[in-house]
């Protein structure tokens, strides 16, 4: 082993040491250093929290200053080490965890422009899903990926719903308009739109409501209408996850394929007779 490693260039070899620490979780160093980075995250979230309210920003504001200093250097090394020791760099940029962690660095930065946008680290608790990797909790991962994939696959059918969704909206508060002659917060067909939407969804905040007999009907038929509205994303986004779920239960038992189609008779990738 030691021979191995004299044959290798000194610059492959401390690569090869970071790569294991930073992106594999079967080492006590690798264990620590995403342990770490979670610890980091939690409290830099909390930090963020905390700023959030005058009176402990008042009293420990430069405390969380030099805090978050310390904590976003740290992360902007581990990004670009990260870009440094992996072979197919565009891979990690362009894939969704290089994404977040792009993301969880660039407010950082953007603050000393706009302080407001500081409050956009809060991005940094997506990082907290590489606790799945780290505690071996993939298969949690796999039902994430399911849910996102059925999510994907009804994206057509749910911008159809939500087209029907704001023209029935459009139409409801235009009417309701009219009902309600211009009272009560229906002085404008906008306003009267925003009624229908907050009331088609059942959120019901209570600022704008009808008095006239009539608008008082009219929004009891469109609270009921508005349960069975929204169960209707809902019923197509399970029935696609069924679907997923259904088809990922079927394996080619020659190359373990697991993308195979309903009426499938053979498989896709070598061709083998399904059972």
């Amino acid at each position: 082993m030691e021979r191995e490693h004299n044959l290798i260039p000194e610059d492959k070899l401390w690569k090869r040491f970071l790569y294991r620490v930073i992106y594999r979780s079967d080492t006590r160093l690798g264990k620590l250093f995403d342990v770490v980075l979670l610890v980091l995250i939690l409290l830099s979230t909390a930090i963020i929290m905390m700023e959030s309210i005058p009176k402990f920003d008042k009293k420990f504001h430069n405390y969380f200053v030099i805090t978050e200093w310390i904590i976003s250097i740290f992360f902007s090394a581990e990004y670009f080490l990260r870009i440094a020791v992996i072979k197919n760099k565009k891979n990690y940029i362009f894939s969704f965890f290089g994404i977040i962690d792009f993301l969880a660095l660039v407010p950082f930065y953007l603050s000393f422009f706009f302080p407001i946008t500081k409050y956009f680290l809060i991005f940094r608790m997506l990082r907290m899903l590489r606790v799945f990797r780290i505690f071996n909790l993939l298969d949690f991962m796999d039902d994430g990926y399911l849910i996102v994939r059925a999510l994907k696959n009804s994206s057509r059918k749910i911008y159809i719903f939500l087209l029907f969704l704001i023209i029935f909206s459009v139409i409801v508060g235009s009417l309701m308009f009219m009902v309600e002659g211009g009272r009560s917060g229906f002085e404008t067909i906008p306003q009267s739109i925003y009624w229908a939407v907050v009331t088609v969804t059942t959120v019901g905040y209570g600022d704008v409501s009808p008095i006239t007999p009539m608008g008082k009907f009219f929004a009891v038929i469109l609270m009921l209408a508005g349960y069975s509205i929204i169960a209707v994303p809902t019923g197509i986004v399970t029935a696609e996850m069924r679907s997923k779920r259904q088809n990922l239960e079927k394996v080619c038992e020659r190359c373990g394929n697991e993308d195979i189609d309903d009426d499938a008779r053979y498989c896709k990738q070598c061709g083998k007779k399904l059972a």
